[in-house]
């Protein structure tokens, strides 16, 4: 059942994105001030694209990949915000991901905090929660991380560069656990990869 609720949600994440491909351009000089949001968007920026496992010892161990997608929403306006204010008007972020072999899959939400470095590079840290359908001790009888608990903190970090005013490609960090805040294991889940996004 998760997997077919997590493939949805990826798939319509990337149908979305797929459908604007006929705006991608070669890249061209930045605007150096972010465009205002048109009024009653929605979606602010989507996402997808592919992870494996960054920690492959004992236990931590996870085969395969694992093809994720994420939405963005900006409600308080942190696009326009300018300084300490940002820190006040995150983004808030909901994705998912599916893993090719039999791994854990995740739905996770939280709030994204971008800082702009330049026109064109930027470096993000996300932070919420996630649900999962991983093992949560031994007696589940599977080889993955043993996570302890169904619903884990999730955070991520992330550096992007901005190929168009729409286009980005994102090296993608992301880590859950349970900060021992409950019992059983925490070995924990850690992976990275590469993301596309779209600006809407």
């Amino acid at each position: 059942m998760h997997k077919v609720i997590l493939s949805t949600f990826i798939a319509s994440a990337i149908y979305s994105t797929a459908s604007f491909a006929a705006d991608f351009a070669p890249a061209a000089p930045l605007e150096a001030h972010p465009v205002a949001h048109e009024a009653g968007r929605i979606f602010d920026e989507a996402r997808f694209g592919v992870l494996t496992s960054i920690d492959h010892s004992g236990a931590n161990k996870e085969d395969g990949y694992f093809i994720t997608g994420m939405l963005l929403f900006d409600p308080w306006g942190y696009t326009e915000a300018q300084g300490f204010d940002r820190l006040l008007r995150p983004r808030i972020h909901v994705g998912g991901t599916v893993a090719t072999e039999d791994e854990a899959n995740q739905i996770y939400a939280g709030f994204s905090w971008t800082a702009n470095v330049t026109d064109r590079f930027f470096l993000e840290l996300g932070f919420g929660g996630t649900l999962h359908d991983g093992d949560l001790d031994v007696s589940d009888g599977g080889d993955g991380p043993e996570l302890g608990c169904r619903a884990l903190f999730h955070e991520y970090v992330a550096a992007g560069l901005n190929v168009t005013e729409k286009w980005s490609v994102i090296a993608h960090l992301e880590h859950s656990s349970h900060a021992n805040l409950c019992d059983g294991p925490n070995n924990g889940l850690s992976r990275g990869g590469l993301m596309v996004g779209y600006k809407f």
